[in-house]
């Protein structure tokens, strides 16, 4: 199989737009959560989120291009320009057959959707967006990235909840590895933060109703958690063939090594309760970059801080590494993001690739209360030096759907 590496990354998120802000903001254990602002959310149970305030919409897209891309699309245009970028690839030096795009996102429009059954309940069909469909569809990112781009390889969207942009990145390794393309701009992107986006995981009794204090809501693995954190971003990476970023002379993040993906079948949303599953990815992954159990590991856990999670996933590590548990490096960068859903996956494959460069651990903030049944080593409050060979993120989906993505050091 060919190798693969990361010559490009880009960043939408609440902590920072562009990979060195972003980066910088995890550093400190800075907290993107907030009050809503993007609708009235007085009325609701969680009034909180993350957000991306400081977004400008990209200046490429004219006017009336911009009225028409709904905001989950914009973050992917922003993040993949700036991977795309990073990467050096000239388009008009190499066959754009030969380079694909593989973007995922969990939900797609909300806004768009919501506007629209407003404009039919209120005036009637005849006042029916003709762009209701190409703005509402989930795979409109992925198709509007190869059109910014040029890139006319593979064009494939991933809708798996919260791990879409994990199995976007992961089909875009196989792609790559498989000799199908030889790049591929891939990630995750998600903006579905709308009354109907927000009271549906209300109903759910899923968020955090931490309202009065925001930047502590997101608490994974914390004794007093109460739910996830809504969020928006995007997360957008380049892979290559590493001969094809060689002969280019291109700049090498990291090399993506290890992919496992599985399947709880066992709940639409709730996890498989013993972690089995998301142990089993994991393996999956670990044992294709062929690393043994005494790697030094920084694992960026899907960490939602939700009981169920939480709880999984503490037993799903000790499953994979056994004793040696609580000596890996374990953060959720959620605790300071919010939970990016679709996107989170790709974006928490870039906090690893800079971990892994950096040699430091993002922290888990608002760690407070140890959980007797969730007592590992979560990285509390501050960032950590620490010397790593390889750095895994888990996604977990409603659904069951599992993803682990491995980094390891380019050599």
């Amino acid at each position: 199989m060919r190798r693969v590496v990361v010559t490009g990354c880009g960043i939408v998120s609440p902590v920072g737009i562009g990979k060195k802000t972003f980066w910088e903001s995890l550093r400190q254990g800075k907290s993107g959560i907030s009050q809503i602002t993007q609708f009235d959310a007085s009325a609701f149970d969680s009034q909180i989120a993350g957000e991306a305030a400081d977004f400008v919409p990209p200046s490429f897209l004219p006017p009336k291009d911009l009225r028409r891309t709904p905001r989950f699309v914009q973050f992917a245009l922003q993040a993949a320009v700036e991977a795309f970028e990073e990467s050096g690839i000239d388009i008009n030096k190499t066959d754009p057959y030969r380079i694909g795009t593989i973007v995922g996102s969990g939900v797609g429009s909300l806004q768009t959707v919501e506007r629209e059954v407003a404009a039919y309940l209120n005036r009637g069909p005849r006042k029916i967006s003709p762009f209701l469909i190409p703005m509402m569809i989930t795979n409109e990112a992925a198709g509007n990235v190869a059109i910014r781009l040029g890139l006319k390889g593979v064009n494939v969207c991933t809708v798996t909840a919260c791990a879409s942009g994990a199995h976007a990145v992961g089909t875009a390794y196989r792609a790559v590895q498989s000799g199908e393309a030889d790049a591929v701009v891939t990630g995750g992107t998600e903006s579905s933060l709308t009354p109907l986006g927000v009271g549906g995981f209300c109903a759910l009794k899923a968020l955090s109703t931490r309202n009065d204090a925001p930047t502590r809501a997101s608490r994974p693995f914390d004794r007093d958690r109460d739910g996830f954190v809504m969020a928006e971003g995007a997360g957008m990476l380049v892979l290559e063939e590493l001969e094809h970023a060689r002969r280019r002379g291109a700049e090498i993040f990291c090399e993506l090594s290890g992919y496992g993906a599985t399947c709880d079948a066992y709940h639409i949303t709730a996890p498989s309760p013993e972690g089995e599953p998301a142990a089993k990815a994991m393996q999956l992954a670990l044992q294709e970059a062929k690393m043994d159990r005494g790697a030094r590991v920084y694992l960026n856990t899907h960490g939602t801080s939700t009981q169920l999670n939480d709880r999984m996933e503490t037993k799903a590590i000790k499953r994979v590494f056994g004793p040696k548990a609580e000596r890996v490096c374990i953060s959720s960068t959620k605790s300071m993001t919010g939970h990016t859903l679709g996107a989170a996956g790709a974006i928490e494959f870039i906090v690893c690739c800079f971990a892994l460069r950096h040699n430091l651990i993002p922290p888990t903030i608002n760690y407070e209360n140890p959980d007797p049944e969730c007592d590992l080593d979560y990285t509390p409050n501050h960032a950590r030096e620490s010397k790593l060979d390889c750095a895994m993120s888990n996604s977990l989906g409603f659904g069951g759907h599992n993803a682990s993505l491995l980094a390891t050091r380019y050599r």
